[in-house]
């Protein structure tokens, strides 16, 4: 999911826009049969750029930040002034601390867009809803990305985008974007997630010996995952295994997780965010039922083992390496809420 913010209708700087499927299409990732996200990208306003050129990252020149200079502020930006670089200008007003961000990682920004020439400011979510976007899978206009690509949490950072790393020749013109337009952001990073994120809640005993049993370790690898020789339960089940002190989740928010998913029958895991080393973004409402109903309530910063029956899951559909029929169990981190 790309979330909608910002004076357009859609974001000025967002390409295309991800869902969660209930149905059994084929998605990009390894786990086309499970609650992750699937890729398929729909109509959106702006220009698709053309293929992204090898990138030359400058220091400047940048416009001059006038106002809201402190983070968190709406800031104001001068009108540039001379003539911009062909390159990626990119210059931190404000460090910050952590790792630094890199390709797959899961980032929540605040920004504000404008036109180098002109100073019209053309897109911003501040005093709004943070924007989250995951790296390296084309969700931004390629400077945006490229200029977030290693800053770090709590930084502030000024960048100046080509045409070539923007929309490109066709521009914007919903936007107010010409193709010969440089483009100017002032991004906050306000969250990173990453593939090393785990919950980090208490440990909550596992006493049934007819239930799998999940790993507790925080380390961000991937817990083990024991399916007993037991028949499947026939309804839901949705337990702490380790419980966080976070909010606790509503049906309606869209969620960071990691989890690890594998067939009750025979154990064997058919999808994994772990494997791809990166955590997952999706609406809770447009997963499987079995997610939906056994995270609802559930507190940000928790570990949960959720066994789905067939109809909270794909029913009597096949889907990938998940057959017909199949009861589902999953470990779930949840990480954040967006």
């Amino acid at each position: 999911m790309r979330r909608r913010s910002a004076l357009l209708a859609v974001p000025a700087l967002m390409l295309t826009a991800a869902g969660c499927g209930k149905d059994t299409k084929k998605s990009d990732s390894a786990a086309s049969n499970s609650p992750s996200p699937s890729d398929s990208p729909s109509a959106s306003p702006s220009a698709t750029p053309s293929a992204t050129p090898s990138t030359k990252i400058v220091s400047g020149p940048v416009p001059a930040v006038t106002g809201g200079t402190a983070f968190g502020s709406k800031p104001t930006v001068a009108k540039g002034t001379g003539t911009p670089s062909t390159d990626l200008a990119v210059k931190t007003l404000i460090p910050g601390k952590g790792a630094a961000i890199a390709s797959g990682d899961i980032v929540q920004v605040n920004y504000l867009g404008q036109v180098w020439s002109t100073a019209k400011v053309f897109d911003t979510n501040f005093g709004k809803t943070p924007y989250a976007f995951q790296t390296g899978t084309q969700a931004v206009i390629p400077g945006f990305e490229q200029a977030v690509i290693g800053a770090k949490q709590n930084s502030r950072v000024i960048t100046a985008i080509p045409p070539a790393l923007g929309y490109g020749t066709s521009g914007n013109a919903q936007a107010g974007i010409k193709g010969t337009d440089t483009l100017v952001f002032v991004m906050d990073v306000l969250n990173v997630y990453t593939g090393k994120d785990s919950a980090k809640g208490t440990v909550v005993p596992q006493t049934d010996a007819n239930l799998p049993k999940v790993g507790t370790n925080t380390d961000g690898k991937a817990p083990s995952l024991t399916v007993p020789k037991a028949k499947a339960p026939t309804k839901l089940v949705s337990n702490y295994v380790l419980e966080g002190d976070g909010k606790a989740v509503k049906a309606s928010d869209t969620l960071v997780v990691q989890y690890k998913g594998v067939l009750w029958d025979t154990g064997k895991e058919f999808d994994s965010s772990y494997s791809r080393n990166q955590v997952t973004q999706f609406p809770l409402s447009s997963v499987i039922p079995g997610w939906t109903q056994g995270l609802t309530g559930k507190k940000v910063g928790s570990r949960v083992m959720l066994v789905t029956p067939p109809d909270l899951a794909y029913k009597d559909q096949a889907n990938g390496p998940v057959p017909a029929n199949a009861t589902l169990v999953f470990s779930v981190d949840i990480i954040a809420v967006l």
